[in-house]
């Protein structure tokens, strides 16, 4: 299931999934709306964008409110998660998925919204998108390149279909090609999707993954990857793509010592996604392929919003 691009007039709704926007975070909020403004869009603001009565945000019931009205609202024609945090998943029993289903629309975010960008996929098959969230389309930071503005622009606008752009350089980790629907995002976040309610399925999948060092330095990395191994995740992927992770062990180090030689799928590598400035926007639930004799080493095989 397809939404529809963006075009001028159209209405951008932001929501707090999981964190609150709290005054110092009101700066990002500003910029990013003018960015969207100076495009010919609006931008509506969740209804408990900053409520923080918990004091690590507002109620699983008010964030699923803000979403459930924000694919309600008939002007509204991307929803984008307004920052990270730490349970997106709260939210997952009071989304109304029928209503999601009737009123196809982009949702994107990364980190965090993980979760819910790939249960709203897996629970309604609209294709969504890990990309930036709202606040990381801001020009407040000193620096910041344009590379998300872009991928949003170039996604959502004018419906291209590459991955990145031009300069972005890809590793081979194992070589190969491999045809699969794209899942992924923050490692520790899909990891909590291998099982339960809300579980993905892997078959026949490219799984992308990333992860902010900080916060699953390498040993707990490791520890996702065998988790996922012990739970049959890389006996039903196609192929891995993996992506930012600012750390003096590798990834790709950590996930050659937990595959060892046992699976046969092509692995790369690329640093245009994840907790950096690049945020190339992936949609979840299209199928790639990756072939690793191209120096554009992973392509989308279709499209993914309703010209």
């Amino acid at each position: 299931m397809l939404p529809y691009k963006l075009k001028k007039g159209d209405t951008i709704g932001v929501v707090s999934s999981s964190e609150p926007i709290t005054e110092d975070r009101i700066i990002d909020i500003e910029s990013s709306t003018k960015f969207f403004e100076e495009l010919g869009f609006k931008v509506k603001l969740g209804k408990y964008l900053k409520n923080n009565e918990l004091g690590y945000g507002t109620t699983a019931k008010n964030k699923a409110e803000d979403f459930n009205d924000m694919f309600k609202d008939k002007e509204v024609k991307a929803i984008f998660c307004a920052c990270g945090g730490y349970n997106v998943n709260a939210v997952f029993d009071y989304l109304d998925y029928n209503e999601i289903k009737k009123n196809p629309k982009i949702v994107c975010g990364y980190s965090d919204p993980t979760s819910i960008i790939n249960a709203i996929y897996s629970q309604t098959g609209l294709i969504t998108f890990h990309g930036p969230n709202f606040g990381s389309l801001s020009y407040t930071e000193e620096g910041i390149e344009q590379y998300s503005r872009q991928e949003v622009i170039k996604r959502f606008i004018k419906g291209d279909l590459q991955l990145g752009n031009n300069e972005d350089e890809y590793k081979t980790i194992k070589e190969g090609q491999a045809e699969g629907v794209l899942v992924g995002g923050n490692l520790s976040l899909i990891t909590h999707l291998v099982a339960g309610k809300y579980k993905l399925d892997f078959k026949d999948k490219i799984l992308f993954i990333e992860e902010l060092a900080y916060e699953s330095p390498a040993g707990m990395a490791s520890n996702y990857l065998y988790y996922m191994k012990q739970n049959g995740v890389f006996d039903k992927i196609k192929g891995l793509w993996i992506g930012s992770y600012e750390s003096e062990i590798p990834l790709e180090k950590i996930v050659l010592d937990t595959l060892g030689n046992e699976y046969d799928f092509p692995i790369i590598k690329s640093n245009n996604f994840g907790h950096i400035d690049r945020k190339t926007v992936i949609p979840i639930g299209v199928k790639a392929n990756i072939d690793t004799n191209k120096k554009e080493k992973i392509k989308l095989l279709e499209k993914c919003v309703i010209m």
